[in-house]
């Protein structure tokens, strides 16, 4: 059987490091089914290739990304992405580890600065698929992103080399419909006040 042959889900050996992630998903497709079709494509993609937690899967790979709150809950920390020019939660890509929340993590404190970051929850927060245009030595791909509320112990950040710029930026201000940010953080806003509401 090659690496990149689609299986279906019961006959993924028992110790398969995608199972976790599979069955997270399901369990988000059940208490947010306006996501589910995305999350059955993105099982559908995980299904397809024992590399789709590596970058060098050149169709696409999973990235975990960070829902960051402020320690009142009442702002999220975003960045200036360098190439993108738009305000976007903290994440990266994988690099072969299954356990996303454990990127997501990494990825919030490497980007913030900030030690201490805790998880509200294990559970998936939000999921979504988009495409990342070529550039040299990159053809066009899909990024498979699972994000993750965390919430940071406090609002003191350091601004790394992949970032223009971090802000702690209101979810009230990102959740309103004149917002002129990505629609999955304004998704994301909309969410935290639905749960803080």
């Amino acid at each position: 059987m090659s690496d990149t042959e689609p299986l279906a889900d019961n006959r993924l050996p028992p110790q398969d490091e995608r199972h976790p992630l599979i069955e997270a998903l399901r369990r988000h497709a059940r208490r947010r089914p306006e996501q589910a079709a995305c999350c059955a494509e993105m099982t559908a993609f995980i299904l397809s290739s024992r590399d789709c937690f590596r970058r060098t899967h050149a169709l696409g790979h999973l990235t975990g990304s960070a829902w960051l709150l402020s320690p009142e809950g009442d702002a999220a920390l975003l960045t200036l992405h360098r190439k993108l020019k738009r305000w976007l939660q903290p994440g990266g890509h994988a690099d072969g580890d299954a356990d996303l929340l454990r990127v997501a993590l990494r990825e919030a404190e490497e980007e913030s600065g900030i030690v201490g970051i805790q998880p509200l929850s294990t559970d998936i927060f939000d999921v979504d698929i988009h495409l990342i245009p070529a550039r040299p030595g990159e053809p066009e791909h899909r990024h498979y992103d699972v994000r993750y509320l965390l919430r940071a112990p406090h609002r003191r950040f350091v601004c790394s080399a992949e970032s223009e710029a971090l802000a702690w930026l209101p979810i009230a201000r990102l959740a309103s419909p004149q917002a002129d940010v990505d629609p999955s953080v304004a998704r994301m806003a909309r969410l935290t006040q639905s749960l803080h509401g």
